[in-house]
This record gives structure tokens, C-alpha cells and sequence, in this order.
């Protein structure tokens, strides 16, 4: 065999074949799961298993099946008043606190409406006019497919006992860390921000633009549990000096004494309660706390753009344990993907020049853009591929049930 020929890599999969897998993933991932696991709620920022199934076929159904392909006649009418999320150029939805009392349609029912898409989604995959769009739908449902495990792991919270998702190793959880101790310096300078290239991003990571960083350093890895139980025993959460005004009114409103999840030892997760590894990233805290921690440890949290500029140069294959496969160690010893999402000290803003796309697909980032913060990287829960580093997650500063950790940062 020829030496190039050994060398050649594979082809990457087709857009039929990652629409495909990513559909089949969605199906894979409530398998474990009981008809009545798949219609609970427990909260309104949380949405039931079988809701995330239909939303995310609703969104291909809607924007390429209805306005695409012509005489595509809708599955059930009304499914579109009970799964749209939040497109108000698509009409009146069921209010998002309500989802939980969908007992109709059935699990059954929703998956063979998935079906009936999938085979009709088939003639659209191959025209290029069609691209953008079933690109926009298969990261929107990848960002679902983590809320659905996010979603059922609050609701199987809320069991006294406890139950698992699913047996044997715990997949879905942040893993030790090992690498370097020093913190990564950088010297400040002018930055370029923001995607670049003509592959798929979401529109509120651009416009690519300039910005001027100050000298900083990114600590070599993520805040663990042992760190925050020092925190916690420093009377972390009863000093209202390290907190913000708001998050000290959150932490003794709320009773607010440790991270989600956490009892003594032990924490919850998918594979129900397990002993706690003081050795791995701490997750499922709040911005108030990360910020308190940061505080307390007498640093700062990293704004998105210096976590940015370090992710460019540093850029690891971000991965997580949805296939099963950690990705592969980073270069430079940093692990900037695929345990948890990370605060930072930035408000989610739009870029300058940034303008929403046209149409009802526009409502999906740019309207969010007030009161949250913006958070980098990549979770355990994240599906392979789906993060990059000019990728902006964004949560209320209060919320806690998605694998959020922390980095710290320092001036130079």
C-alpha cells in the first residue's frame, strides 16, 4: 500500500449521516428511560425528556419540512402550539411551566412522528440551499440533547430514593484532572475575537472583531470538589464580603449551603448517589459562587475573551461521553473542553456588528442578550463536535443545574 494511502484520513461524515446520527442519538439517550421519566418536570427552567424529542423534530418540521419541501402537510396542527419554545413569529405555545402535563402524546407517538420527519427530511438533505438551516437544526438539537440529560437528572433528583439513569460506570460526570501546575501566561496584546471560517457557527459568535487584552494568566485546570470543600469550610458561604450583593440576597434566600447535588460524601448523578471525588472538577454551581470562590481565592474569574485567546492556540478535540470516548489529551497540558462549562466574568452582549439572522430562526440567540453571563468550553454532557472556542454558552446568574464549573484567572 502506498505510504500516502496509509496516511489518507477518512472522509468526514456527510450532512445526511450527521443529521442521522444526531436523530438517532436523541432516541438513544431515553432509551433507559420509563414512559413517566419522559413527562416529568421538575421546574420550569427544566423541560421533560419527551418534550426535548418533539421541540427538536418540531424545529425541522416547521422551518424546513413546512416552508421547503412543497406539499409537506403538517403531522398534527396542534403539536405546534404544544412545542414551540419560544419563537414568537410562530404564534401562541403552551406556557413553558406546563410542559410537564403532556401526558398526550404518547412516547410512542412522538418517536413514530420522528420517524414520519426523518423520511421527509431525506429530500431535502442533499440540496445545498437547505444547508444552513439543517445545520442550525442539528446544533440546536445537540444543545437539547444535553438538556435532556441535565433535565432528567434534576427531575430523578427530586426521588428520595435516588434512582440511577442507567447501571455501571458513571459516564456522565466531570473526571479528575492531571497536567501542569503553572498557569498559563499570556502577555496581553490585541486579540482577534470571535468565529472565523466558513464553517457552521451560531450567529451570536460573530462578527470575528478586535480586542485589547491586558497581561493575564488561565489556571492549568478547573476548580475540583476538594478545593471548594476548603471554600465551604472557610465559612465561604457565610461571608457576605465575597459575595455580590445580589448573590448574597440568592444564597440566603435560597438557603443556599454547597453546590447542587451535593450531600455529605456523596453527590448526585446519573448513576444515582455516588461517593464524591474531591479530586475532580466541582460542577453545577452558580455564577454568585463562582464568583465568590474566585473572590476567596483572591483571583478573578477569566473574561471570554482572554479564555478565548488561550483556546485558540490551545484548542483540544473537545469531546465528551455521549460516544463514549474522552477526548484525546490537550496540547500545552491544558483541558479546556469536555468536563464542564466555565464561568466567566463576562456579560452575554452582543459583538459589534452583530445583527440577528432574519425571520423566526433570528429569535434564537440575539433577544437572550440581557442579564446573563457567558460561559466557555464544553461540558461531560456536550455532544462530540458541537463546542469550539469561539462558542458562547449563556445562563441567568442564578441557575446551577447544567455541568457548570470554574477556571480561575489572574493580572499580570
Amino acid at each position: 500500500m502506498p505510504q500516502t494511502e496509509r496516511l489518507s484520513c477518512p472522509a468526514a461524515p456527510s450532512l445526511a449521516e450527521r443529521y442521522a446520527a444526531t436523530r438517532q442519538l436523541s432516541e438513544a439517550l431515553v432509551a433507559p428511560l420509563s414512559e413517566a421519566d419522559t413527562t416529568v418536570q421538575s421546574m420550569p427552567d427544566a423541560s421533560p425528556a419527551k418534550w426535548h424529542l418533539a421541540h427538536t423534530t418540531w424545529f425541522f418540521e416547521t422551518f424546513l419540512l413546512r416552508d421547503r419541501l412543497p406539499g409537506y402537510q403538517l403531522s398534527d396542527p396542534g403539536w405546534s402550539f404544544l412545542f414551540n419554545s419560544y419563537y414568537e413569529a410562530e404564534g401562541d405555545r403552551l406556557a413553558r411551566f406546563g410542559r410537564g402535563m403532556l401526558s398526550r402524546p404518547t412516547l410512542a407517538e412522538i418517536l413514530a412522528w420522528r420517524a414520519v420527519v426523518d423520511e421527509a427530511m431525506d429530500r431535502l438533505l442533499d440540496n445545498s440551499a437547505n444547508a444552513f438551516l439543517i445545520e442550525l437544526g442539528i446544533a440546536h438539537e445537540q444543545q437539547h440533547q444535553e438538556l435532556l440529560l441535565t433535565d432528567i437528572k434534576h427531575a430523578l433528583f427530586q426521588n428520595p430514593l435516588g434512582p440511577a439513569m442507567w447501571d455501571g460506570p458513571i459516564s456522565q460526570e466531570p473526571v479528575p484532572q492531571h497536567g501542569p501546575a503553572e498557569w498559563h501566561s499570556h502577555p496581553g496584546g490585541i486579540s482577534l475575537i470571535g468565529h472565523q471560517g466558513e464553517d457552521f457557527a451560531f450567529d451570536n459568535e460573530g462578527p470575528a472583531h478586535r480586542v485589547l487584552l491586558e497581561p493575564f494568566a488561565l489556571a492549568p485546570k478547573l476548580v475540583t470538589n476538594g478545593d471548594w470543600e476548603q471554600f465551604m469550610a472557610d465559612g465561604g458561604y457565610r461571608t457576605a464580603s465575597l459575595w455580590l450583593s445580589d448573590g448574597w440576597d440568592w444564597v440566603r434566600r435560597e438557603a443556599i449551603e454547597a453546590p447542587l447535588y451535593w450531600r455529605d460524601g456523596e453527590q448526585f448523578t446519573h448513576a444515582g448517589w455516588q461517593q464524591r471525588d474531591t479530586d475532580a472538577p466541582v460542577h453545577h454551581i452558580s455564577y454568585y459562587e463562582a464568583d465568590a470562590f474566585a473572590r476567596w481565592a483572591g483571583v478573578r474569574l477569566p473574561t471570554e475573551f482572554e479564555w478565548e485567546t488561550i483556546a485558540q492556540s490551545d484548542n483540544s478535540d473537545e469531546g465528551n461521553q455521549l460516544d463514549g470516548a474522552r477526548p484525546p489529551a490537550p496540547r500545552g497540558g491544558l483541558s479546556l473542553f469536555g468536563d464542564c462549562w466555565q464561568f466567566t466574568g463576562s456579560a452575554y452582549l452582543p459583538y459589534p456588528r452583530f445583527r440577528p439572522a432574519a425571520g423566526a430562526v433570528g429569535e434564537y440567540n440575539g433577544k437572550f442578550m440581557a442579564g446573563q453571563w457567558v460561559l466557555k468550553g464544553a461540558s461531560c454532557a456536550t455532544p462530540r463536535g458541537h463546542s469550539r472556542p469561539s462558542y458562547r454558552n449563556f445562563f441567568y446568574p442564578h441557575q446551577r443545574w447544567q455541568f457548570t464549573g470554574l477556571r480561575l484567572a489572574k493580572d499580570l
